[in-house]
């Protein structure tokens, strides 16, 4: 082959082998592409995958924070309130009283008064500024007043700016419990516009300064704090925004691990995403926890501020709002009644951040630091002030709510307590155990005792004890203790024979005579009186006086068990009763609340109302719901009524209740009764004045003998509580069917006002005494006309 041609060849044969080397290498480089490209794809997807779940996870984060934060965010219990205290020229008021209500409502005392919830005194004068409160039926205005008392009365109550005359005035009822929901989170709710502008500060400068100004969490503060934790090896300092704190304590567990504080982060900037920092700001100051009560759950700066000083949150100063932040730190640490000189130390430190970072001036910190912690007594809102009456009232209310309605809907009850009357109820039942206990050397601590205070006309319930410890929540005896009455039930019996005028009066001889009775088993019931005696013919109104049992069982047997048992029935008795003769002695066994029921119809002057516990209802707008208005049923005629409180005067006077006088004067004007039950086990007594209806109970709750009548337990306790109470006299007013006539104490019969021994008993006009006395002598037939004339 020619050299030129071979050339040519090799030419051809290197571009062939460069273009194979090429195509090798591009296929290479192909095929090095082609293995490259699955990691690539998988890098991408797995980022992508990561955005989807993390959006998706974001999109259900953002779902629970806004079903949660937009619905119902806490279950707010329902609110208890005492009665209003009703101020009016001539109501019944003592200084004293006045005061213990103004302290109830949390009003400070000031030399000259300025604000809201002040007062002052001068002697008998009394300058207040009253709160705006929203009542059932409307908003009563804040107002000061001006108001002058004079021998126990309002003399003067005047408007304390213009100098008018009030007609009446309501004070703001003091809150007095709660019903609280099953995991016991108790909660005062406030408005953004309720939080005083120095709290915030405080908040600021305590817990987060950037709070305006990130978007729900810090990473400023999250590195500081890192250093500060890494510095010293162990965590000193936390770098959690108030959002994030909100977040914490309002969606999620208390678990510690980075899963929970990964959603903390997330859910903070969601929140902070979609709801206005003022929202926010609202919620944590609603959530926080700040103290434990008991097993009440003390959250929120509202509940806060009453159960540390006893005022709403919009009141407080600054010293006292610095102390409520440095609780944020440890509620149970920093506790200003546990720990005092530790809160001390945190508040000023609260004070001295809020200085150095200018929300104030050094010397107002200074000033603020110089004050004292300020705490008194738990609140108005403590859980344990009330808890028989709460128990009442939360009986009474399950007839018409449900159970999560009272516990979750943030309801108003206004209840028909009187505080100052609870007060004294709750004190002198103390005491006077204690000084039973050690008159009658007896083991301290093993008498017990119930006691309810009525308000005679209106069946309302003022007070009521369930036993020695007014703060004990356990056994409500006032409600619960069902022990027989013993001669509680005497006064029914003699009511239904007042009511046969026909045959029965005051001066009616009864026979006290002994009573052998058998049952159909063979059984023999054989009552006799106390003193062991019979006394034969006695006046009624002496056989109850004196508490007689004998003329007592005769009386009931000759008017019929049955319509004793009928009467109990029309005057409020609900509980099952069997018409035996050992029940016109008392062997029926009644709460002392029952008791006081069927008195309160002798109290009233023959009307019946249910007692009740409960005025109005309100939801947590202030729109009414239900109300309790006074109903009223008359059970039996004013006549036999008057008649037989005229003798449950005597009984007070010279009979089984003449211990009294220990603890009322005589001028005071009382009626009542004692009861005492077989082997000395209950002491009873019931009683009332012209504004006043009490029962007492005292016993043993294991049944054991007490060692105490009606009038040397019961009636020591009602005593003590009347007299504390400064009550008015009955000043019992004769119906228009009653009239006085001169009679015979011993027979009965039509005497004179000159006759010896001879007293002006009342009776039912138509049915006085036909028989004459030996003092009158024989009744004359008429004579002249001029004879008759001057007759």
């Amino acid at each position: 082959m020619p050299p030129a041609k071979k050339k040519t060849v090799r030419k051809k044969k290197a571009v062939a082998r460069k273009k194979m080397v090429g195509r090798k290498r591009g296929a290479a480089k192909k095929k090095r592409a082609r293995r490259g490209f699955p990691w690539l794809k998988w890098f991408v997807g797995l980022v992508l995958l990561a955005m989807l779940v993390v959006g998706g996870y974001s999109l259900y984060l953002s779902q629970v924070v806004r079903i949660k934060f937009e619905g119902k965010r806490w279950a707010v219990p329902a609110r208890v309130y005492a009665r209003p205290l009703e101020l009016y020229t001539g109501a019944n008021l003592t200084p004293a009283r006045l005061q213990a209500e103004l302290q109830a409502l949390g009003y400070r005392k000031v030399k000259q008064v300025k604000g809201v919830a002040q007062w002052s005194q001068s002697g008998s004068r009394f300058v207040f500024h009253t709160r705006e409160f929203l009542f059932w039926d409307g908003v009563e205005p804040a107002h000061k007043v001006d108001l002058r008392i004079s021998g126990n009365t309002v003399s003067a109550l005047k408007d304390g700016v213009s100098g008018k005359p009030l007609d009446v005035l309501r004070l703001e009822p003091p809150e007095i419990g709660s019903i609280y929901p099953s995991h016991k989170e108790d909660r005062v709710l406030v408005r953004r516009d309720e939080i005083p502008d120095h709290l915030v500060a405080a908040l600021l400068a305590a817990e987060d300064r950037a709070y305006f100004h990130h978007h729900g969490i810090n990473i400023y503060s999250i590195a500081r704090a890192l250093v500060a934790n890494v510095k010293a090896g162990r965590t000193v300092q936390g770098g959690s925004t108030l959002t994030q704190q909100l977040v914490k304590n309002f969606f999620l567990t208390p678990e510690r691990s980075l899963w929970r504080k990964a959603n903390e982060a997330l859910m903070a900037i969601i929140l902070d995403a979609r709801y206005d920092k003022d929202e926010i700001l609202e919620a944590y100051a609603n959530e926080v926890f700040l103290g434990q009560d008991g097993d009440r759950a003390i959250h929120g700066f509202g509940l806060a501020a009453y159960y540390y000083f006893n005022r709403p949150l919009q009141e407080l100063n600054l010293s006292e709002t610095a102390l409520l932040v440095g609780l944020l730190k440890g509620a149970s640490y920093y506790n200003p009644r546990a720990h005092p000189q530790r809160a001390l130390k945190r508040r000023n430190l609260v004070l001295q951040l809020m200085a150095d970072q200018g929300f104030i001036d050094e010397e107002l910190a200074r000033t603020a630091m110089r004050q004292p912690l300020g705490i008194g007594e738990k609140g108005r809102l403590s859980s344990a002030r009330h808890p028989a009456f709460i128990d009442l009232v939360r009986r009474q209310l399950q007839r018409d709510y449900q159970e999560e309605d009272l516990t979750s809907e943030g309801l108003r009850i206004f209840t028909t307590l009187d505080p100052w009357a609870q007060q004294l109820l709750d004190k002198q039942i103390a005491s006077g155990l204690a000084s039973l206990e050690k008159r009658r050397k007896l083991p301290a601590g093993s008498l017990q005792a119930a006691m309810v205070l009525v308000s005679p006309q209106g069946g309302e319930i003022r007070a009521l004890s369930g036993g020695r410890e007014a703060g004990f929540a356990g056994f409500n005896r006032a409600l619960d203790a069902v022990r027989p009455i013993g001669s509680l039930i005497k006064p029914v019996i003699y009511l239904l024979a007042l009511s046969r005028p026909d045959e029965y009066s005051l001066v009616t001889l009864l026979e006290d005579e002994p009573v052998r009775l058998e049952d159909a088993k063979g059984r023999i019931w054989a009552p006799k009186n106390y003193d062991r005696k019979a006394h034969g013919l006695v006046p009624l109104h002496t056989a109850l006086a004196k508490s007689y049992n004998l003329a007592t069982v005769h009386l009931g047997l000759s008017l019929g068990i049955e319509n004793v048992v009928s009467l109990l029935r029309k005057m409020g008795v609900r509980r099952p009763l069997r018409p035996l003769p050992s029940l016109l002695l008392g062997a029926v066994s009644l709460s002392p609340l029952e008791v006081a029921q069927f008195y309160q119809v002798l109290a009233s002057g023959g009307f019946r109302s249910p007692l009740r516990a409960i005025r109005e209802i309100v939801d947590s707008q202030g729109r009414p719901l239900q109300r309790y208005p006074l109903e009223i049923t008359q059970v039996a005629e004013p006549g036999p009524v008057y008649l037989l409180n005229r003798n449950l005067v005597e009984v007070m006077r010279v009979g089984t209740g003449r211990g009294i006088r220990n603890y009322l004067p005589e001028s005071l004007e009382v009626a009542g009764k004692t009861g005492t039950t077989d082997e000395l086990r209950d002491s009873w007594f019931a009683g009332f004045s012209g504004d006043w209806l009490a029962v007492a109970w005292v016993g043993r709750d294991d049944n054991k003998p007490a060692g105490l009548t009606g009038s040397s337990g019961a009636l020591v306790l009602w005593g003590r509580v009347t007299k504390a109470l400064k009550p008015q006299p009955l000043g019992l007013l004769p119906p228009e069917d009653i009239v006085y006539i001169w009679v015979d104490p011993q027979t009965g019969y039509l005497s004179a006002e000159h006759c010896e021994g001879a007293i002006a008993m009342p009776f039912i006009r138509g049915y006085e005494p036909r028989l004459r006395s030996d003092c009158l002598g024989e009744e004359r037939p008429p004579g002249s006309f001029l004879e008759r004339w001057f007759d």
